[in-house]
């Protein structure tokens, strides 16, 4: 239980809804600074500005899935008010207080470390990574018949990654019955490919690879589908890129040869919040009530 545990929610999305319900359920004490517009009635949670006072004595701070932009604004759909978090809100935090996020851009990552608190981005985990994948290969099915004239069975598929995102789309697809390729770089992932079923290859020959296919999925965050690259893809291929912005396609060049490329990132909490949320409210809850054990053995 999360008894005595001072949990505040700052700003975010309908993924925090669960994060709100899990939190609730293991009675912590909850504040929440962002959410003026939310409709659902909470018992025993508290709504507060976001000032320094407010986050005196946390124990925990959940920001949305991107905890801020470059400036310290956190994006709230439950709110019209801006959101920014400042020096003065982190000094104020206790030490050994955690923010936890899905990712972090540099200006978080800095006011943590400026004031030594423990950032944790909860996407770089493996654990949430590969709960994450599921509702990522169904969101990025669901856009493959969205934009194509014909069945992912039987299609020339192609996904570029084999990590954590990568393995569930291909498994997803094959389990369609496409013919799935999959683009690697080092030879174990060649033959876990290769093991599971599919055609694996080396990204250094997608040039040719890529002459025949229906579909090309992308995972890697770095430019691999290249003017070059589309330039060899037939018109009717539809790409989808699951990489973090800006992904890893010349969309201009896709565009300019009308070739269909479309950014699909955090497809989680677009196609399936409810589920990307009990991803993250499981994970989190672990993580709290582990720190709190840790905190009462030492007392």
């Amino acid at each position: 239980m999360l008894t005595g545990i001072q949990v505040a929610l700052i700003g975010g999305d309908a993924r925090q809804l669960e994060v709100i319900n899990k939190c609730s359920e293991l009675d912590a004490s909850i504040v929440l600074i962002g959410f003026d517009n939310l409709q659902n009635q909470f018992s025993g949670i508290t709504k507060a500005e976001l000032t320094p006072d407010a986050l005196e004595a946390l124990d925990a701070i959940i920001l949305p899935a991107v905890g801020t932009d470059d400036h310290g604004i956190v994006e709230s759909i439950f709110s019209t008010s801006e959101l920014r978090l400042t020096e003065d809100h982190f000094k104020a935090l206790p030490k050994h207080a955690k923010v936890f996020t899905g990712m972090a851009k540099p200006y978080l990552r800095k006011l943590c470390a400026q004031f030594s608190i423990q950032l944790v981005e909860l996407f770089d985990r493996d654990d949430v990574a590969i709960y994450n994948s599921i509702p990522t290969a169904e969101g990025a099915i669901m856009m493959a018949i969205q934009n194509t004239d014909f069945t992912i069975h039987g299609s020339n598929s192609m996904v570029l990654g084999f990590g954590r995102t990568g393995i569930t789309v291909a498994r997803t697809l094959q389990g369609l019955g496409a013919k799935v390729k999959v683009g690697v770089n080092k030879p174990e992932y060649f033959a876990r490919a290769w093991e599971m079923g599919f055609t694996p290859f080396y990204t250094q020959d997608l040039y040719a690879q890529v002459a025949n296919i229906d579909l090309l999925f992308n995972t890697i965050p770095s430019m691999i589908v290249t003017a070059q690259i589309i330039a060899n893809i037939p018109h009717r291929a539809v790409i989808i890129d699951l990489a973090s912005k800006p992904g890893g396609t010349d969309f201009r060049f896709a565009e300019k040869r009308g070739v269909k490329a479309l950014l699909a990132p955090g497809l989680p909490g677009i196609v399936a919040p409810k589920t990307a949320g009990r991803i993250i409210a499981d994970t989190l809850s672990r993580i709290i009530l582990e720190d709190a054990g840790q905190r009462r053995n030492k007392e």
